[in-house]
């Protein structure tokens, strides 16, 4: 069996699908997705439909991000949320055109079904974005910061490599997971645009709501699938380059 993460995909359906293509994907498959479905390109609604029947066929986790937080508010009430609307929301509201209300209740329900983060029977973490709390993620006190968190990220890129894992002062954040899979942050703002790896942390975001592609791990083997560029995908859109 293959453990599959895979990183943010902000509506953009035609990446998504070439990244499942050249993974090959088999019935024994696990996917595990980090997170932020929507927003972005103009395929959101679209990739809620894809995953619902996916997941039907193949063992698929979705943990929630804080795009998919805002989503689920907006389907539940139909109020906009002005931060969601500038960063993506409007996009993704113009996608539900033509989707039924069972559709909609439909997608609320994988929302609301979706857990802030992933812990595997090998102590590896998956989860959107990060944590604080020196004790792990049943610790956190905020569950928010879960899905908006980036000093994990910081940290892990700052981190001195010649502290020793059993030293004092080696963060302890780090030490409760084997690994620790994360989005949110596009490794593009760091001029990478391909998974990035610090300490025991991988950031799997590879910029696909701005100029960057969907990107999927193998767990295990460290191999990284990719996309084409999003822009040239939807090359009448803007994405969130705005």
């Amino acid at each position: 069996m293959r453990i599959f993460a895979i990183g943010d995909i902000h509506g953009g359906l035609k990446a998504l699908i070439q990244v499942l293509n050249k993974i090959e994907v088999k019935d024994e498959d696990t996917l595990i997705f980090v997170g932020d479905y929507v927003d972005g390109w103009s395929e959101s609604a679209q990739v809620i439909q894809f995953l619902i029947e996916l997941s039907q066929k193949i063992n698929c986790i979705f943990i929630k991000g804080n795009h998919d937080v805002w989503c689920e508010e907006w389907l539940r009430s139909g109020e906009v949320n002005q931060t969601w609307y500038i960063h993506g929301g409007k996009e993704t509201m113009d996608s539900y055109q033509g989707f039924s209300d069972a559709d909609k209740k439909a997608h609320l329900e994988l929302f609301e079904s979706m857990p802030l983060y992933h812990l595997d029977d090998e102590n590896r973490l998956f989860l959107h974005a990060g944590f604080t709390s020196m004790h792990g993620v049943t610790r956190e006190v905020f569950k928010n910061t879960l899905y908006f968190d980036r000093t994990l990220w910081e940290m892990a890129l700052t981190l001195d490599k010649s502290i020793d894992k059993d030293s004092n002062i080696y963060p302890n954040r780090l030490k409760h997971y084997k690994e620790i899979f994360i989005g949110h942050t596009p490794t593009t703002n760091f001029d990478c645009d391909v998974p990035m790896n610090a300490a025991n942390v991988w950031n799997i975001d590879t910029g696909a709501a701005f100029t960057g592609k969907i990107a999927a791990v193998n767990v295990n083997t460290k191999e990284v699938f990719q996309s084409d560029n999003l822009p040239g995908l939807y090359p009448n859109e803007k994405g969130r380059n705005k």
